[in-house]
């Protein structure tokens, strides 16, 4: 605990019960946007903050702008499906494909904490495999480092979190800084349906500190972790990293909706980020640029920052950016119990198995799923029921039935196809920005993988005395649109984020990763942007550039 606390105060940097420090936001440090400091970061979710708090540490001179708002639990967050909407990212896209991806609750955030702040909680690591699913499985492609490289980086950010769960048998095993939480009448049927199919499935992990963590107080297991945790019991960059940035000299702008990359023909680097703000429009100065804004509108600002150097949007030299955008397949399947159920009674994720997420020479298809406990709350339960064509009495006698329903989701392996990516559409967004157009389609192996999970799903629950099952069809979590790679032509960021074509400017979101494997991006993402810090630190340490120092 000491040397978490060495690292990251930012626990013991919260008021001893819900809500923020306010003081902290009222004292950061400012800086004017005729300053050059030394690194701008667009967006402040799980990578940007991570990235934040740990060159701020290092006495870094950091902005962090930030297009939502600066949350406050007590006053902003609100324990109701309906009126949680404002944490999503509503503004205008354009979806198309064959398989169009519904963007929002699921896989986009707005303020500071990004969408960390309405995730679940699960936070499993990658698989070694994840990192060469080529050279393995002859799908997908290699990252340009390996497992090895990033477990440091795991276990640094699950300390931080901190994570509490079970030893972890698959992938690399490993255990977790907290023990397991009390599972739910949901974990309970999952384990009983898993045990009686033969398959292992485990406690956790989940971002949810098992007791008092600094300041921070136990879950209390209302079930709203989707929503925003109110009570600071569930992990977010907003109570997990930002505090301790804030303390460090950081400095954040929230409402500050990044438009342009700025860049000096001459030099051919990156200048600073020009930002509408309460609707003026400014440009902070930065000796490097760091973008995190996920995987929609990172590649949408790099095809906006157009120059004579990037006619075709910046880091685009060959049509890499916006490519290979991937979602996960998270199909969800509940089943009847004859006893009351009550699976809202607890954070959604609980209960997992990873038994299934590595390519089976048995199968027809490459790669595999994993399968989490979820507890969809009433709007989103209606959905699955209207979803089986009930409607009218037939909804409301389901409606009625919620507390005998437990459900399980699936988190399926999608491929990156170059053909599923982020253009610019005609249409432009307030600030007379053109809006991102987002086209995505299946493969076989996508729809075959999405299949195999229902099944094993419906094993489980019937296994564990489900009366009845239902399936709904979803997707889940967005990686992908500005991959790291080996060589340029195959990517836009090279091993440490930093982009090939442009030297002070770093790409350190999801948008970064080549494969998703079948885990839950948060950590992953944490782990890649504290060790593009590093990487930062250690080349400001040598004198060598900060953005071309390899590790």
């Amino acid at each position: 605990m000491n040397r978490v606390r060495e690292r990251n105060e930012s626990a013991w940097l919260l008021p001893a019960g819900p809500g923020s420090n306010l003081r902290l936001r009222a004292d950061m440090r400012r800086y004017s946007e005729t300053d050059e400091v030394d690194i701008a970061i667009v967006g402040c979710g799980a990578g940007g903050a991570t990235l934040l708090q740990r060159l701020a540490r290092w006495g870094w001179r950091a902005v962090a702008l930030e297009a939502g708002p600066f949350w406050e639990p007590e006053r902003d967050w609100v324990s109701d499906e309906a009126g949680s909407h404002h944490l999503y990212w509503t503004e205008p896209r354009v979806i198309t494909g064959t398989d169009p991806v519904p963007l929002g609750s699921n896989n986009s955030g707005r303020g500071v904490g990004g969408s960390m702040i309405h995730f679940a909680g699960y936070t499993p690591r990658f698989h070694p495999s994840d990192f060469r699913t080529f050279s393995a499985d002859g799908v997908g492609a290699d990252w340009p480092l390996n497992y090895a490289e990033l477990r440091p980086y795991y276990e640094d950010i699950e300390a931080e979190l901190p994570v509490a769960g079970e030893h972890w048998p698959w992938g690399d095993p490993h255990g977790y800084p907290h023990r397991p939480h009390p599972v739910s009448g949901n974990g309970e049927l999952f384990l009983r349906g898993a045990n009686a199919c033969g398959i292992t499935a485990k406690v956790g992990p989940v971002a949810i500190a098992n007791g008092r963590f600094g300041n921070r107080p136990h879950c209390i297991y209302r079930g709203f972790c989707l929503q925003g945790c109110k009570v600071n019991a569930k992990a977010s960059p907003l109570i997990t990293h930002v505090p301790d940035a804030l303390a460090h000299g950081a400095e954040i702008r929230a409402d500050s909706m990044a438009t342009r990359i700025g860049f000096d023909e001459r030099t051919g680097r990156a200048t600073g980020v020009e930002y509408v703000q309460g609707g003026i429009t400014k440009f902070q100065r930065a000796r490097m640029v760091a973008v995190a804004g996920y995987s929609i509108e990172t590649p949408r600002l790099l095809l906006n920052s157009v120059s004579s150097r990037f006619p075709d949007g910046m880091c685009n030299d060959f049509d890499q950016v916006g490519r290979y955008l991937m979602v996960q397949g998270a199909p969800q399947t509940a089943g009847r119990f004859q006893a009351e159920v009550r699976m809202w009674k607890a954070p959604p994720p609980e209960v997992s198995t990873e038994d299934f997420y590595e390519t089976d020479p048995g199968k027809p298809y490459k790669r595999g799923f994993s399968i989490q406990s979820v507890s969809p709350l009433p709007i989103t339960w209606a959905e699955h029921v209207a979803a089986q064509g009930h409607w009218g009495p037939a909804l409301r006698r389901y409606m009625t039935d919620y507390p005998h329903w437990a459900c399980l989701g699936a988190l399926c392996e999608f491929l990156p196809l170059e053909g599923n990516r982020v253009t610019l559409a005609e249409e432009t967004d307030r600030h007379g920005i053109p809006v991102a157009r987002f086209s995505y389609s299946q493969c076989d192996n996508d729809r075959q993988l999405m299949s195999a999970a229902q099944e094993v799903m419906e094993r489980i629950l019937t296994a564990a005395g489900a009366e009845e099952v239902i399936t709904i069809n979803r997707y889940a979590h967005l990686v992908g649109g500005a991959r790291m790679s080996a060589a340029e032509d195959e990517g836009v960021v090279d091993r440490n984020l930093r982009s090939f074509a442009v030297p002070n400017l770093l790409v350190t979101d999801g948008s970064v990763l080549p494969t998703q494997g079948s885990a839950n991006p948060a950590l992953t993402i944490m782990a890649l942007a504290a060790r593009a810090a590093r990487v930062l630190i250690q080349g400001a340490r040598s004198g060598a550039p900060m953005s071309a120092k390899e590790d």
